[in-house]
């Protein structure tokens, strides 16, 4: 189906217009904050990463990469302390991430695709069919977009 493939393009296009940001801006810019009361660049970083590789178990794939990410970068906000993690690291956990996601999407039909994802029980599914993967992917393509805005204005 066209739409699905639209919608899988969107993300891929999203990832790579990130990944341009993060090649673009130096381990200084991502250390500061994106605006007064906002997070940092590195939390960005952490939180894009986390947030994609909770996409693994939630479309059905298999267990997070990265377990590790989530209290920092999805369960707590930045508190602009010094994380656990470095630029380096996240960068590298980033295309990591990407990959896996690139491997089993390329597998996946357009029937897989409006497959439910594994937060729904089926008898919700049956009433709510929209709740599939595609609909999951359409929403993280988003997430994913805001989060490009934030980190362009890092940029000098």
């Amino acid at each position: 189906m066209m739409q699905t493939q639209m919608i899988i393009e969107s993300w891929n296009i999203t990832v790579k217009r990130v990944y341009d940001l993060l090649v673009k801006l130096s381990d200084e810019e991502l250390m500061k904050v994106v605006s007064p009361n906002r997070n940092r660049g590195i939390y960005l970083l952490g939180h894009l990463t986390a947030a994609n590789d909770s996409m693994l178990p939630l479309l059905g794939f298999r267990e997070p990469m990265l377990p590790e990410l989530k209290d920092c970068f999805l369960r707590n906000p930045d508190n602009l302390e010094a994380l656990p993690f470095t630029i380096t690291d996240l960068r590298q956990k980033w295309i990591a991430v990407d990959d896996e996601l690139k491997k089993h999407f390329n597998n996946l039909s357009t029937e897989d695709w409006l497959q439910k994802h594994t937060a729904i029980s089926d008898e919700d599914f049956a009433k709510e069919p929209h709740r599939n993967r595609l609909n999951v992917l359409l929403s993280r393509t988003n997430h994913l977009s805001y989060h490009q805005g934030q980190l362009a204005l890092l940029l000098k």
